[in-house]
C-alpha cells in the first residue's frame, strides 16, 4: 500500500505544471512624495482613495503603508461629516 497523503502537499511535479504568481508590491505614494499630513478639505485627492460608490479603497488595491492609510480614512471621514464628499452614490 501507498502512503496517504492530504490534499495541502506539493511535490515537484505540481509546481511544474502549475504556473504560480506572484502578487507585485506596491509602493506607498504618500511615503514617496513625502506626505506627513492628508488634508480633509483636499476633495480632489481623497476621490483617489475612493471607489464609484463612495467606499474607502482597501490598502491592498491602492497600495498604501499602514500609517498612511489610516490618515486617508480619517480625512475621508472627516470630509464626509463636513458634506464635502458623499457617504453613498445614488
Amino acid at each position: 500500500m501507498g502512503k496517504v497523503t492530504r490534499g495541502g502537499s506539493r511535490n515537484s511535479s505540481d509546481m511544474k505544471n502549475k504556473k504560480f504568481r506572484r502578487r507585485k508590491v506596491k509602493k506607498c505614494q504618500l511615503c514617496v512624495k513625502k506626505i506627513d499630513f492628508v488634508d480633509y478639505k483636499d476633495v480632489n485627492f481623497l476621490k483617489e482613495y475612493m471607489n464609484d460608490k463612495g467606499k474607502i479603497l482597501p490598502k491592498r488595491i491602492n497600495g498604501n503603508c499602514a500609517k498612511h492609510q489610516r490618515f486617508i480614512k480619517d480625512a475621508i471621514k472627516r470630509a464626509r461629516q463636513m458634506a464635502l464628499v458623499p457617504f453613498t452614490k445614488d
